[in-house]
């Protein structure tokens, strides 16, 4: 706000028009941006979902497939298996090389030794076979298959 000065005596106003403003400037005003601040979170909240990507797979399709229920973990083997021969532990990308020790290391606290596998419809069987054979030398029992019922 502009400091108001006093006004000059009569024998001082020779000069000068009047009360006279100074702009100094003592104070923020933080309202606006407070308020751009709160634009910018709501934006980056709204937005932080869209961004976060996973693999796509196209799923193969069963007459009998089961909906999951509990959380366990996936392995997920995309298109792409053939060209660089990665696959997906949930959503992190691993050399199928090194998949054996991830996966002891990872199912050393875990009480059911299970795993699901997820591959792409265009994924042939015997790279499956590959993957599970990697899955059984890092100490899982027990490996499922993931599908779409079909019509959903």
């Amino acid at each position: 706000m502009p400091k108001v000065m006093p006004q000059p005596s009569a024998g001082e106003s020779r000069g000068r028009r009047g009360r006279r403003t100074s702009s100094t400037l003592s104070e923020i005003n933080v309202i606006p941006l407070v308020d751009v601040m709160l634009v910018l979170l709501i934006i980056f909240m709204v937005a932080a979902p869209m961004l976060q990507r996973g693999v796509e797979v196209n799923l193969p399709v069963s007459r009998t497939a089961q909906r999951l229920s509990e959380q366990r973990t996936y392995v997920t083997v995309p298109l792409t298996f053939r060209k660089d021969r990665r696959v997906y532990i949930d959503d992190e990308g691993i050399p199928l090389d090194v998949l054996a020790e991830r996966m002891r290391q990872s199912m050393q606290s875990e009480e059911q030794k299970e795993v699901f596998l997820r591959g792409d419809g265009g994924v042939e069987l015997q790279e499956l076979l590959e993957v599970m054979d990697r899955l059984k030398d890092g100490g899982v029992e027990r490996v499922g298959i993931v599908a779409l019922q079909r019509g959903r």
